[in-house]
């Protein structure tokens, strides 16, 4: 259990948190807290791509936050301390050397002990948050579902991973959940949450650098939105060959690209307003960050 106490000001702020399963490694992490915002209004955990940037991610959201008194958590998982992909989209699962590192050391946890401080902070009586990760944060996001228990989250979006971690113990971790510990029964825990995968329609691009392109990625589809449809089916059909419950879902989020805040905007409305806003309302000027 975190020891940590976070409790943001109104309006934007930043606080250093420090995970006790990881004391060398700081997170910074980006709030908004509107003024109207109390205690059993929602919080939302936002989760950044590959350029670490959670206060943007933080600023994405502010409009969605002040209509609807959402607290906003963005944490920034630094370069510094978090480099490469290993240490963010994979969660510190898998050491240099190939060992698997001790499960309370897997970063997937660390939403949760961010919840669990603003809880002990008294900023929020929430018993469950709301997650949302776009891009390396999807990636993020879906492997938190695949590893963690679900007991903080009361819902979860992966908008446009780069790949995905497929529902199956055939796959060693990243590609699969297989040699990390893990067993059926967490199998059985992710295929039955509702897990929401937001895909761009326009999230099609092959010669994008940032497109991941290994062997693994590139057996999932060409581009972000095939690899959202594969993951999706595969998953089905696990759920259906196993006899287990599935309940993703996966949602086309149509006219948009790999654009952090169109799809910020489109989870937004999707949770509390209960509709996907067209295109010209979701993309401003400037293509949001990654």
């Amino acid at each position: 259990m975190t020891t940590t106490t976070l409790t943001p000001e109104i309006g934007r702020s930043s606080l250093p948190f420090i995970d006790p399963f990881h004391p060398d490694r700081p997170i910074e992490v980006n709030f908004y807290r509107p003024a109207a915002h109390g205690p059993d209004d929602p919080v939302v955990i936002v989760q950044h791509g590959m350029l670490r940037n959670g206060d943007e991610y933080r600023d994405f959201w502010i409009p969605a936050a002040e209509k609807h008194r959402i607290l906003i958590a963005a944490p920034t998982f630094s370069d510094e301390h978090y480099p490469k992909s290993e240490s963010y989209n994979n969660g510190l699962v898998i050491r240099d050397d190939g060992d698997v590192r001790p499960y309370e050391n897997w970063l997937y946890s660390v939403p949760g002990r961010v919840f669990a401080a603003l809880r002990k902070g008294g900023v929020t009586r929430r018993s469950q948050a709301r997650l949302f990760g776009h891009s390396a944060g999807g990636q993020f996001a879906h492997r938190m579902l695949a590893t963690q228990g679900h007991e903080s989250f009361e819902a979860v979006i992966a908008g446009n991973p780069g790949w995905y971690t497929l529902p199956t113990l055939q796959h060693d971790f990243p590609e699969g959940i297989g040699r990390i510990g893990l067993d059926e029964k967490a199998l059985v825990r992710w295929l039955a949450y509702p897990m929401t995968i937001f895909a761009g329609d326009q999230d099609i691009s092959t010669d994008d650098p940032n497109l991941p392109a290994q062997a693994e990625a590139l057996r999932q589809g060409p581009h972000r939105y095939a690899r959202a449809h594969f993951v999706y089916d595969f998953g089905r059909r696990e759920a259906e060959r196993l006899g287990l419950p599935f309940r993703w879902q996966l949602v086309r989020v149509e006219g948009i690209g790999h654009d952090g805040a169109a799809m910020s905007r489109a989870a937004a409305a999707y949770w509390f307003e209960g509709r996907i806003p067209p295109a010209e309302e979701l993309v401003t000027e400037e293509v949001g960050a990654l």
